[in-house]
């Protein structure tokens, strides 16, 4: 066939607003880049649901993720405020530009904003991550998956936990010509499976984080902190910071925090001098500010243990065969849970502690293979054209 004569590629509009959306845009991005080249072409919208250039900026140009074609700015706020904007903005883009799909990925205001503007204009939506249940209303993350899974075309599940959970909520098999009234449910893999094994070389031979912070790989424990849950909860933050500060203690071992904007903020309007003193006070908290991918998957590669209320950290640990202790009451990923590798802690302290001494005085189970084969972005672009 002349060149000329090839069919059009598709058209899609990504959507990203904050960091974990902006990595797993990065796998994706290299499948349309490299063997997919010419038969699809992506343009990437920010909504700027993160505007700290340290959870979001950074990554474009880390992981080779195209730069954004449009950048909504739409900041931060309260929850209705900034998913009313960003679907405001959306709107006024999809009408412009009309793609053949909108692409979106996890459970973010983004997310949720991005499949309302596409589904009131009848516009196709591919939700990457999707069939994931907490079961837990609670979670803002929860309301919003559920709302995407239900507005989309196509689900691509990470797990065949995820498709079993959409097949309970009447959402199942493939289809050859999918719709939002009748969706394609495929099990893809995990995107950020993909990315762990890409990036895992480039970031041993790239990242000096280890070295910058003085730390010897199997010496230390990693812990993120960023759910609104904890954070906008002076005693469940500060009890978590108690607890990290006994684990120094406890496990002979520094603590790696790398500090989310939004934490940071609460811990300032914190009304516990204690909970300040002690930060400021106990050497062996290495409290940083956020760090690139690479950087963080050389702490997650090394950490003796992780402790996050993170989703995506969660798999991460697991990834590389480190234990994690889960800084909630429930998680999206039950699987990590039932194999051993992972535990739910909450915020009591005292529970955080015991689970580590197990943790650290044990090697963990032989790890199943939960997350596909590293080729997920592959085959989502490979459903796509196929069905589209």
């Amino acid at each position: 066939m002349a060149r000329s004569e090839m069919p059009a590629p598709l058209r899609i509009l990504t959507v990203v607003g904050a960091r974990p959306q902006i990595i797993k845009a990065a796998a994706l991005s290299r499948a349309i880049e490299g063997p997919f080249r010419g038969r699809i072409e992506q343009q990437l919208l920010h909504t700027g649901q993160h505007a700290d250039a340290n959870m979001s900026d950074m990554f474009f140009s880390e992981l080779g993720v195209p730069a954004p074609a449009v950048h909504l700015g739409s900041g931060a706020g309260t929850h209705g405020a900034q998913t009313a904007r960003m679907i405001e903005g959306l709107e006024r883009t999809l009408m412009s530009d009309r793609p053949d799909l909108v692409l979106v990925y996890g459970d973010t205001n983004t997310t949720l904003a991005a499949a309302l503007a596409a589904a009131k204009l009848s516009i196709p939506l591919a939700h990457v991550e999707a069939g994931l249940r907490s079961f837990d209303k609670r979670m803002p993350e929860e309301v919003n998956r559920l709302l995407c899974d239900h507005c989309s075309t196509w689900l691509f599940c990470p797990t065949n936990t995820a498709v079993e959970n959409l097949l309970r909520e009447g959402l199942a098999g493939m289809r050859a010509r999918p719709t939002a009234d009748a969706p394609s449910v495929s099990l893809s893999g995990d995107v950020m499976y993909d990315n762990s094994l890409h990036f895992a070389q480039l970031a041993q031979e790239r990242s000096t984080v280890l070295r910058d912070l003085g730390l010897r790989p199997g010496s230390f424990l990693l812990a993120t902190i960023h759910r609104e849950g904890n954070t906008d909860d002076p005693q469940r933050l500060g009890r978590l910071i108690h607890a990290l500060v006994q684990l120094v203690h406890e496990s002979a071992s520094p603590v790696v925090l790398p500090m989310h904007p939004r934490t940071r903020k609460q811990l300032g309007l914190i009304d516990s001098k204690g909970t300040q003193a002690l930060l400021a006070a106990e050497p062996g908290l290495h409290v940083v500010d956020p760090v690139g991918f690479l950087d963080m998957i050389q702490l997650e590669r090394h950490a003796r243990l992780v402790l996050t209320d993170s989703g995506g950290v969660q798999k991460e640990a697991f990834f590389f065969g480190r234990p994690c202790i889960v800084l909630r009451d429930k998680t999206e990923w039950a699987e990590l849970v039932a194999c051993g590798q992972a535990v739910l802690c909450d915020a009591d302290p005292q529970r955080i502690l015991i689970e580590a001494e197990r943790f650290l005085a044990q090697d963990l189970p032989p790890l199943p293979s939960i997350f596909g084969d590293g080729h997920a972005a592959e085959r989502i672009c490979e459903e796509l054209l196929a069905q589209v």
